[in-house]
């Protein structure tokens, strides 16, 4: 499988994205997806997940109130929405397999990242 991050952008405190992660083939149901996320100066971390069987979502404390993640398998498509951004969610977002495993030395498949600004 391969996966594509994208819909990162330059966006004001205060505001929304949506991101996108596309992929390969129809693998939705086989595999948990998560978000990650690396800032400048810092460690990669674990954002968010869908489980593969159920569609279960799970967040990091600091977004739960902020995020939400969604797939919509006949698309092969998981979605990151995150509304009342701050400058902090500055980061390069990524989607990856084994996604609700938090553990970022965990061997998965990782996309390819998309950056979001959050700045005035």
């Amino acid at each position: 499988v391969q996966l594509q991050a994208s819909g990162g952008g330059l966006v004001q405190p205060g505001g929304s994205l949506r991101l996108s992660c596309a992929a390969s083939e129809s693998t939705l149901e086989s595999y948990n997806i998560g978000w990650f996320r690396q800032a400048p100066g810092k460690e990669r971390e674990w954002v968010s997940c869908i489980t593969g069987r159920d569609g279960k979502t799970y967040y990091e404390t600091s977004v739960e109130d902020r995020f939400t993640i969604s797939r919509d398998k006949s698309k092969n498509m998981v979605y990151l929405q995150m509304n009342l951004l701050k400058p902090e969610h500055t980061a390069v977002y990524y989607c990856a397999t084994e996604g609700c495993d938090e553990r970022i030395t965990v061997e998965r498949v990782w996309g390819r990242g998309t950056q979001v600004t959050v700045s005035s």
